[in-house]
């Protein structure tokens, strides 16, 4: 589910959640596995700077929950190597702010929706407990392959 409390930017939900069920059902989680939520600048700096320590508002923030944090601990594993987090668990939550979104995308020679699939991609990826800035190249290897199959970026 993908819900818009922020004001600055339209944002067609409809569409993107599509994208979020399909990323779903590929990646074999079930639809209710996590929450994504659009949010303003300021809201977005200010968890960056909480979360990170970093002072500005980032494209993509990831929330796991719990459950998952215990099964990364207790180093359960499922067949891709990653959590295994398919028995129905909440993985958690997902903030898109998508005024920088739509910066980045101006950037990168991208439409908004594009950049806006991709960082809904990135950020499922991370509650699955993938991390590009601890792991050797995994999750940017497997990212590269599903954008390539939904032709995004």
């Amino acid at each position: 589910m993908i819900i818009n409390r922020q004001g600055r930017v339209r944002v067609s939900i409809q569409a993107l959640n599509k994208f979020l069920r399909s990323v779903l059902r590929r990646l074999r989680l079930p639809a209710d596995a996590l929450t994504i939520c659009c949010v303003s600048n300021a809201e977005m700096a200010r968890w960056n700077r909480t979360y990170r320590g970093k002072k500005r508002a980032t494209d993509v923030l990831s929330f796991p929950v719990d459950a998952a944090q215990r099964l990364r601990r207790n180093g359960q594993r499922g067949r891709s190597g990653r959590d295994d987090l398919s028995g129905g668990e909440y993985l958690g939550d997902i903030a898109i702010a998508p005024a920088v979104a739509r910066e980045n995308a101006r950037r990168f020679g991208r439409s908004f929706y594009e950049e806006m699939r991709i960082l809904i991609l990135h950020g499922v990826l991370h509650l699955m407990g993938y991390d590009h800035e601890t792991d050797s190249g995994q999750m940017e290897r497997f990212e590269r392959r599903l954008r390539r199959e939904w032709r995004i970026g």
